[in-house]
């Protein structure tokens, strides 16, 4: 039985680029700007109600590039929390990045140490979801999976420094009495709460909160690490009691 010519006219894969990968990663963080540039904006808004440089607030977006740590920097700033108390602080709530570094170390390994650079500096919550997805490449997708990654992590570091700034330049004309400060439990909660699918992360947010309101009065904002540490330590507790460690079975002699 002869083979069966293919089909001259079925239309043949599209070539992978570096440019079509960049775009690729633009498209896939797309979505997650809608929440992205709002965060953005009330940061640059409360940064300077807080008291802070207009020029500081935008060069924290640069230079820290955290969403998270950057609002509980300007509640610590605005608190006259001491430096060391608010680097300490700033550095536990971006010890996750650790961990999105090592799941996609290996991506990068065959890449020059500049490549490495780029993409741990754009590397955030948001950008780690969408690098996710190319983790399981081969062949030429594989190749240029980098340039994913830098099309997804500079969507995102773009449009936080224009948000930032768009923040910054409105914060001067609101009012210093106007309760922004209310909006960021309100966005951290709508961050958290989908991510809430494992009875683990569950006891660690409830344990968390209970010790936020509990340690509320500790000076410089010390109750915020307090429940830090207590969510982190209930939230391990439990993942280690669900995934028990196999005993092994006992070992046989083989048969004379």
């Amino acid at each position: 039985m002869s083979a069966t010519p293919a089909d001259p006219a079925s239309p043949s894969p599209a070539p992978v680029t570096r440019g079509g990968e960049w775009w690729a990663g633009v498209r896939a963080l797309a979505p997650m700007l809608l929440g992205v540039v709002p965060f953005g904006l009330i940061y640059g808004v409360l940064a300077v109600n807080a008291g802070m440089p207009a020029w500081l607030a935008c060069a924290m977006s640069a230079i820290v590039f955290g969403g998270a740590s950057q609002m509980i920097l300007t509640q610590l700033w605005s608190a006259g929390t001491p430096a060391l108390v608010i680097a300490f602080t700033v550095a536990m709530v971006n010890l996750r990045h650790a961990l999105y570094s090592a799941t996609i170390a290996p991506s990068l390994a065959p890449l020059p140490r500049r490549w490495k650079a780029l993409v741990a500096y754009l590397l955030t919550d948001e950008a780690f979801a969408a690098m996710t997805r190319r983790l399981g490449d081969t062949g030429e997708r594989a190749r240029y999976r980098h340039w994913f990654y830098f099309g997804a992590g500079f969507s995102l570091w773009s449009s936080w420094q224009l948000s930032t700034l768009a923040g910054v330049l409105v914060g001067a004309q609101v009012p210093q009495d106007w309760p922004l400060d209310f909006f960021l439990p309100l966005t951290f909660i709508a961050i958290i709460v989908p991510n809430l699918k494992h009875r683990a992360h569950v006891a660690a947010a409830l344990v968390a909160t209970a010790l936020a309101v509990a340690c509320f009065g500790l000076p410089h904002k010390l109750g915020l690490m307090v429940a830090a540490l207590g969510g982190i330590a209930a939230g391990m507790l439990l993942l280690g009691r669900g995934h028990p460690t196999p005993r092994r079975s006992p070992r046989k002699e083989p048969a004379a």
